[in-house]
């Protein structure tokens, strides 16, 4: 190991070659392993050694699920080499993705448009060069302007990806939806294809967050849609024409589904017999 290269996990998990020189491997199996990652390395040590350099991988891709074996396994990065398509499992998972993400782009510097979109409305703003870090909580840009922008991978409501003409030519360009103060922006980001592939499942990752068959009603969706829009909460009602009580009910309802949070309650009153007569004696006095 050079001086530079630093271990980033070492745990227990197993792996599958699930392609070899190009043949799809339909036997293929589960090898128990010993999972070290490094900043320029993952190794994978069970009877033998395989090293895979982070440089070599072309894409970090999708489930491929090449058999029952594979296809019966809830999380695996699939990683694709050359020819080669090799299949990885953490004991701890989510820890090992943070750490491979972290390992393969933290310091990477990519092309990035913040904010594209603000409210709904196209900025018209130009790409800049950004350097990116990866933590558990969250994807941070550090903008070339000296600007800071922060998406939290709890936070991302869309990932779209297009092909258009970006930084001075035609790229493949990933568009994430998430939330700056109060207000919903998109941040376009692009760069080389292998960045964009390990971006790509960090995002993912994170709308699988936020992703969830709520079966919500028409209001309900109205709702939704005008608070996205700007629209007060305190305006719903009569912005969707119904009433407060109803409109209560259902923010009660998109709380518990943690489709909204409460940032500040209202408190409503009303007068008691002692109020009344605090009231009357204060005006006598005046």
């Amino acid at each position: 190991m050079s001086d530079s290269e630093k271990k980033v996990t070492d745990m227990q998990g197993r792996y599958m070659q699930a392609v070899a020189e190009g043949h799809q491997r339909d036997d293929a199996g589960w090898q128990s392993c010993r999972i070290v990652l490094t900043t320029e390395r993952l190794v994978l040590v069970a009877d033998g050694k395989l090293t895979v350099p982070l440089a070599d991988i072309d894409e970090v891709g999708e489930r491929y699920d090449v058999n029952q074996r594979a296809a019966g396994v809830a999380s695996y990065l699939g990683l694709h080499v050359g020819d080669d398509v090799v299949l990885v499992s953490g004991a701890e998972h989510d820890e090992f993705e943070t750490d491979f993400y972290h390992a393969c782009l933290n310091g990477e510097v990519l092309f990035v448009d913040h904010p594209a979109v603000e409210g709904g409305v196209v900025q018209g703003t130009d790409w800049t060069k950004a350097r990116i870090r990866i933590t558990d909580d969250d994807i941070r840009l550090a903008l070339a302007d000296g600007e800071r922008v922060v998406i939290e991978r709890d936070d991302i409501g869309e990932v779209e990806e297009d092909e258009r003409q970006a930084a001075g030519e035609e790229r493949r360009v990933i568009e994430v939806e998430h939330s700056q103060g109060e207000t919903s922006v998109e941040t376009h980001i692009t760069g080389g294809e292998y960045d964009l592939s390990v971006l790509w499942q960090v995002l993912e990752e994170g709308v699988e967050r936020n992703r969830a068959d709520l079966d919500l009603g028409p209001v309900e969706e109205q709702v939704v849609m005008a608070l996205h829009s700007g629209v007060s909460p305190f305006e719903i009602p009569d912005f969707v024409d119904s009433e407060v009580e109803d409109i209560e009910a259902i923010y009660d309802r998109l709380i518990e589904l943690d489709v909204i949070e409460v940032v500040r309650e209202r408190t409503e009153v009303e007068m008691t017999a002692r109020g009344r007569s605090v009231a009357g004696e204060t005006m006598g006095e005046q």
